[in-house]
């Protein structure tokens, strides 16, 4: 059977997520109990002598433990000594794990969106918030990411657009709206007789997730709080979500796009409101350009609002 255009793209995007994943070789056509073989692999590093440990800098080297005995049953372990590390759950989380590449990973859980809370909320400026967020190592996108994707534009803008997450170009780039999407964007910014020099871009989330696909809910809760204090930050008379997931996270709306997109909300913000609305994606218009007359219209009704409060 032929394959179509879509088809290989389908079949791009599943490669691009397994590099992203750190996948190295073909998956076997037997499935694999990988609790059970990880269960065995730490009982043979438990009866087999560790080796040394490079310390670091200041410290003396660690030398081989000895010869570990068996595991004990769970009750009768002992907690482990929890360190320096482990207080400090927006840099280094005590519950982590091996993510891709290696990297640690954590387990997001409410201690970690509570540190990007405080975190995001120290920022005085967009530049403090954008050295948070690049010393932020609670979000596990950020480890199979090439590079923090944080705004482009004016951040002294009076009108803000925030999209869900970016992709491929973006995450090569670190700049929002970059790739097809973003050349629409322009093209309809330059429309109502606006650019990139007179608006400012960002996304809730700032890191691309593997393969393009959609943030899980606890990677959003996570990154919600940064993008929150970017708005506050930027202080827009007009705040445009692309696309239904950015309104719904911020707002905490539940309809869908198509009964949302041109109906004028507000968000709170820095004690008072800000004027919002909601529109079609670019990307969502690519694969459905009939779309782009109600877009249209939205950006009609986007340009008169700023007349309308200069």
């Amino acid at each position: 059977m032929e394959q179509t255009p879509h088809d290989l793209r389908q079949i791009e995007a599943l490669l691009d997520f397994y590099t992203a994943s750190g996948v190295d070789c073909f998956l076997g056509d037997e499935p694999a109990d990988w609790f059970e073989l990880t269960s065995r692999q730490a009982a043979e590093r438990a009866q087999s002598p560790a080796p040394a440990v490079q310390a670091p800098q200041g410290r003396p080297p660690r030398q081989p433990d000895a010869p570990a005995p068996a595991p004990a049953p769970a009750s009768r372990m002992p907690a482990p000594e929890a360190g320096p590390q482990a207080r400090q759950p927006a840099m280094a989380p005590a519950t982590a794990q091996t993510g891709a590449f290696g990297q640690p990973g954590v387990l997001p859980d409410r201690e970690i969106i509570e540190a990007a809370r405080d975190l995001a909320s120290s920022a005085a400026t967009l530049e403090d918030l954008r050295q948070c967020l690049e010393a932020f190592d609670g979000c596990n996108l950020k480890l199979t990411a090439k590079r923090l994707v944080f705004a482009d534009g004016n951040p002294q803008a009076r009108l803000m657009f925030v999209g869900e997450a970016p992709g491929r170009d973006e995450d090569l780039q670190g700049k929002p709206f970059v790739g097809r999407s973003g050349q629409l964007l322009d093209r309809m910014l330059e429309a109502i007789g606006l650019d990139r020099s007179s608006v400012y871009i960002a996304n809730v989330v700032p890191w691309r997730p593997p393969g393009n696909r959609t943030p899980t809910p606890q990677e959003t809760e996570i990154c919600k709080p940064f993008i929150r204090r970017q708005v506050e930050l930027v202080k827009p008379d007009v705040l445009v979500f692309l696309g239904a997931a950015s309104a719904k996270t911020l707002l905490g709306v539940q309809d869908g796009i198509r009964k949302m997109r041109g109906r004028w909300m507000t968000y709170p913000a820095n004690g008072g409101e800000i004027a919002a609305v909601a529109t079609y994606h670019p990307a969502y218009l690519l694969r459905s350009p009939l779309e782009k007359r109600l877009s249209w219209r939205d950006f009609l009704a986007i340009r008169q609002r700023l007349n309308t409060n200069a």
